[in-house]
């Protein structure tokens, strides 16, 4: 493997555990660790697409955002599937799809609410700093599975 490749791979490896580092964080709850994860200094560039959220634009509206799903999320856990990396420069676009499972607190007592599964694709942009790969832009979208009750319904006559 030729040096160009061999950087290639390097890169890719880094967005990848970047990207990873990225889900970590939100299932163990840590902001602090998010934070760093963001791209700094750029206030009013970052941007975040939570799924059925309108876009949030600037490092501290999306930090804020990442708090409150904290607090009101007792457990979530990411399975990503269908990872994919491309790249230019000092930009890396990393699409997923993030099968969900999460639940907030129960009503009574102090055990977990129902489990929820949930599927979005998402698109994750990363920039390369002096620090390594920072989150640029991440966006969300739900996945509307079809159900194929339609299939299986008989023709009414």
């Amino acid at each position: 493997m030729n040096e160009e490749h061999a950087r290639a791979a390097a890169d890719i490896a880094e967005v990848e555990a970047a990207n990873t580092a990225f889900y970590e964080a939100l299932e163990r709850g840590d902001h602090e660790a998010l934070s760093g994860l963001w791209l700094p200094g750029e206030d009013l560039t970052v941007s975040c697409v939570h799924p059925g959220w309108p876009v949030l634009t600037g490092r501290g509206d999306v930090l804020r955002s990442y708090a409150l799903i904290m607090a009101n999320t007792e457990y979530i856990q990411f399975f990503l599937t269908d990872v994919s990396v491309a790249m230019t420069g000092d930009t890396a676009l990393v699409t997923c799809t993030e099968n969900i499972l999460s639940g907030g607190p129960a009503e009574d007592g102090d055990a977990l609410g129902p489990l929820v599964g949930q599927l979005v694709v998402a698109t994750n942009v990363f920039r390369r700093t002096p620090d390594g790969w920072k989150l640029w832009s991440h966006h969300g979208s739900p996945v509307l599975a079809e159900t194929g009750e339609e299939d299986d319904e008989e023709p009414s006559s």
